[in-house]
């Protein structure tokens, strides 16, 4: 779970998106136009997630990933009451409880992790009132990471690492793809509606790219990386194809079967 936002004047664009983490990038599936600047509010982000579990219920839920701005004891206590796993990152100013039972600044209890290295706090500790597993590491920069969960804190930091899919959907919405912000519109309809277009395209572009790479790998960096990521690849191609329809009509219908469902016999 996630916001992207922008201005377009004096419109503050700003949109809470629920995503499913899949191979490295998220697949968007509700969102919420929020009238205002700046963060959600918990009714907004339980109205997004009881979206889901209306649709596909809570065991299909793995964990719910999210960064600092989705905190708070009204927050935490609705994911816990409904049971639902939770690796969420909190700020490092946050009072927490320590091994006796006494109030300290939480960033005190991962005091000399080192950078990469991932420490697992041992028990329990209290977290806006409610009781948290801890787990943390320090990035490239040095800067401190803690998740707090209700799930076993053992691979805490491997999984909300997946949380970094969201922003990569973002980017292919935005500049690194459909250029989402340079749209005019001002009505939260139709920008909502616009949303729904381009998950649709971004869907059929990373497909696309995913079949593509099959048929022709996309060629490696010297570092082992590929050059482009499966959902750009898919979108040059959409492109080409559409600049040049007159000659590749046969191909573009092949595209359009990607898109479609497969039938199960």
């Amino acid at each position: 779970m996630d916001r992207t936002n922008w201005e377009f004047g004096k419109t503050k664009i700003n949109i809470l998106v629920l995503g499913i983490a899949y191979k490295g990038i998220a697949l968007p599936l509700y969102w919420k136009l929020l009238d205002k600047a700046g963060n959600s509010d918990t009714r907004e982000r339980i109205e997004i997630v009881t979206r889901f579990i209306e649709q596909f219920g809570k065991a299909n839920i793995i964990g719910i990933l999210a960064d600092r701005e989705f905190i708070g004891d009204e927050w935490f206590g609705f994911l816990i009451k409904e049971r639902l796993p939770f690796y969420i990152r909190i700020k490092n100013n946050i009072i927490t409880t320590n091994a006796r039972g006494l109030e300290v600044d939480i960033d005190a209890l991962f005091y000399g992790v080192a950078i990469h290295e991932v420490m697992v706090i041992k028990g329990k500790r209290k977290v806006f009132g409610r009781e948290l597993y801890l787990a943390g590491t320090r990035d490239k920069n040095s800067e401190l990471l803690i998740i707090a969960t209700n799930c076993d804190p053992g691979n805490a930091v491997e999984i909300y690492a997946k949380r970094w899919s969201i922003e990569t959907l973002f980017g292919c919405l935005k500049t690194k793809g459909f250029n989402f912000e340079d749209t005019h519109l001002k009505d939260m309809r139709r920008i909502s509606n616009i949303m729904v277009l381009l998950t649709v395209g971004f869907c059929w572009c990373y497909k696309l790219g995913e079949w593509r790479h099959e048929v022709e790998p996309i060629k490696l960096k010297k570092h082992g990386r590929k050059m482009v990521g499966l959902f750009r690849y898919g979108l040059d191609f959409i492109r080409t194809l559409l600049l040049n329809v007159k000659y590749t009509c046969r191909s573009f219908r092949v595209c359009i079967r990607v898109l479609l469902p497969t039938v199960v016999s």
